[in-house]
């Protein structure tokens, strides 16, 4: 067991791209760290540079106490399960759980005992005399999770390991993979197939973008409290809704200015945020999630001056919730880039997770409660959150 630990760490390419950007990263003995971001962000990279599979151009990395820097993968005591599995074909699942201790020259006896119990725990006992062919991509991946197990390293390294499996197989192999864990209590660094497995798996988060670390945190304060527009956007699906809006902060009642229509703000949001006062007046960034709209038809309490109104261009009927697209007439933020913030040319700028049971019709005038009291807030030159 092991912490991972990743001191102002950079990857520069020959050709002069700079794909990892001074990374800290702790990473605590026995934790699950998820790596997540858009395609390109790093995560890959910074997974394999823990791997030793490629060369760290700055900074210092340790495993446990010891810098890695220049140590080679196979000296790391780390086991890494890929997306592909990468299984030998003409092997027995017995044959590849176990051949990295063959390689290293482990007795018999312990390399059978260590394979029979990583079988049991994956549940491949009646599989072990089969090749690889003759799995499903279920058992395939448990037998690459096998191979790594059996090697009781440090630390496990796993790069979409579901990415290669049905939707129905990776709900139950994530589940499995999360309690194998657990149950090991390895320190794990994961790079997941979708914001699912993120969010779901995880003891931390770490959210990458441009190969610079955006936030570190559990999942839920990430969903919560993200710390700016990138990461608000980019957890959660679907994405959160983010407006410009212009701000106003009075003790008789604060409330924004959302395109054409005004909206009154939740006395505890606005009191929780000290910082919203040095922006009276002035436009901002706001962030509503789809949850947080709903037909006000369905509320039972009084939405005065808590709501929006527009017309539905879409439903999506997902049986436990309606998606909602509307269209609000107001300049939408791409969060993908801070500069990037452009009219809408769309008529479905927005989208609302309603109720089920909503009677909302395609083309038809709708009335929107806004749940401000969940509204995020961000300053519109630096992208972060106003807090204080």
């Amino acid at each position: 067991m092991a912490t991972v630990t990743l001191d102002k760490v950079n990857k520069i390419y020959e050709n002069g791209y700079h794909a990892i950007h001074d990374l800290d990263l702790e990473i605590d003995d026995q934790e699950f760290l998820v790596l997540v971001g858009p395609s390109g962000c790093g995560k890959s990279t910074a997974l394999r540079m823990i791997a030793g599979l490629e060369s760290i151009s700055g900074g210092e990395m340790k495993i446990g106490e010891k810098v890695v820097n220049d140590v080679e993968p196979k000296d790391r005591d780390i086991a890494m399960v890929f997306q592909n599995y990468a299984l030998y074909p003409h092997m027995t699942v017995y044959d590849n759980i176990g051949f990295a201790l063959k390689l290293a020259k482990v007795p018999k006896d312990e390399i059978d005992q260590r394979v029979r119990q990583a079988s049991k725990i994956l549940e491949l006992d009646a599989n072990l005399d089969r090749k690889p062919g003759q799995l499903s991509g279920g058992q395939r991946q448990r037998v690459a999770m096998g191979r790594a197990i059996v090697r009781q390293p440090a630390a496990f390294l796993m790069d979409e390991p579901l990415s290669n499996l049905d939707a129905k197989l990776r709900v139950q192999m994530r589940a499995e993979i999360a309690a194998l864990q657990r149950e090991l209590a390895v320190t794990t660094v994961y790079v997941p197939h979708d914001q699912i497995e993120a969010m779901t798996m995880g003891d931390r988060v770490a959210v990458l973008k441009d190969g610079y670390l955006q936030q570190v945190d559990t999942p839920q304060n990430l969903y919560d409290r993200p710390d700016n527009v990138f990461v608000a956007a980019f957890i959660g699906s679907p994405s959160m809704n983010l407006f410009e809006a212009t701000l106003t902060v009075d003790s008789a009642g604060s409330s924004i200015k959302l395109g054409s229509q005004t909206l009154t703000l939740d006395a505890d949001a606005v009191a929780a945020r000290p910082g919203l006062k040095k922006h009276d007046g002035a436009t901002i960034i706001i962030g509503i999630r789809p949850e947080d709209f709903e037909d006000s038809t369905m509320i039972e309490h009084d939405t005065t001056g808590r709501q929006l109104t527009s017309t539905v261009s879409l439903i999506e009927s997902l049986g436990s919730e309606l998606m909602v697209h509307f269209d609000i007439d107001a300049r939408r933020v791409d969060s993908g880039d801070p500069d990037a913030v452009e009219e809408s040319d769309s008529a479905s700028n927005s989208v609302g997770r309603f109720h089920p049971r909503s009677k909302v019709r395609m083309r038809e005038e709708v009335t929107i409660a806004v749940s401000t009291e969940n509204m995020h807030f961000f300053d519109p030159a630096t992208h972060l959150a106003i807090w204080e």
